[in-house]
């Protein structure tokens, strides 16, 4: 507990509890090590990656994107909801393990994206989805931030040239924003609903994806670090 003298300095009461420097102590006379978790550089890198784009592409518009894909099918979790006072609600759900992928790019700092429904998640399909994001955006160069599922790194993968792969580290999903529009998308248009055919999910993708804004996307993804790397 921290209170404040007349003067204005700090002080630390006694609580009953041991303090964190207690803690470090008896680590130490233990033996135990800390674990000291270290900042991701990769913010840093995307940026200096950026300026030495905008060099060699002194004419052209460099976006920077986020991709990523994301499995909707007729299985289903059963979701929070409201219900009366006393009343357990219940809710449908199935167990059929049938998929559509959607992948998708998103630029944080315009709003602007790029959704595209596949049948599979595969190279072959990355390479189709690469190839139409390249022609939304025929007169600019994409910097475009993923993961590194096998996919996004096979040999056969066709990355058109006006799109550079930047590859976040593994097991960062909090650096990659576009994992909140797929919460997003299931929020809008996939609680506690099933579906009759697949046919039925891949309506209702496009349903909700067509009606996400870019007002919408611009005000989930735009984090301060991403907007700070492009300037």
């Amino acid at each position: 507990m921290r209170s404040k003298s007349a003067t204005g300095s700090a002080t630390v009461k006694s609580t009953g509890f041991s303090t964190a420097m207690d803690g470090e102590r008896s680590c130490r006379e233990a033996g135990i090590r800390r674990k000291q978790v270290k900042r991701s550089s990769r913010p840093q890198k995307i940026k200096s990656k950026i300026e030495e784009i905008r060099k060699l592409s002194t004419e052209k518009t460099v976006r920077l994107m986020f991709q990523d894909e994301a499995g909707f099918g007729r299985i289903n979790k059963p979701k929070y909801c409201w219900c009366r006072r006393g009343v357990r609600p219940s809710v449908p759900c199935h167990h059929i393990r049938e998929y559509r992928y959607v992948f998708g790019a998103i630029e944080p700092l315009t709003g602007e994206s790029c959704f595209l429904i596949m049948p599979y998640c595969n190279t072959e399909c990355t390479s189709i989805f690469l190839e139409e994001l390249s022609k939304q955006y025929p007169n600019d160069i994409i910097l475009l931030c993923c993961d590194g599922a096998a996919w996004h790194k096979a040999g056969s993968l066709e990355v058109p040239d006006n799109i550079e792969l930047f590859f976040i580290p593994p097991y960062t999903p909090e650096m990659n924003p576009i994992e909140q529009i797929w919460k997003e998308l299931r929020k809008m248009g996939f609680r506690n609903e099933v579906f009759a055919t697949l046919d039925k999910v891949v309506d209702r993708l496009c349903e909700v994806i067509c009606s996400l804004s870019i007002t919408t996307i611009r005000s989930i993804t735009a984090r301060s670090w991403i907007v700070s790397c492009l300037y």
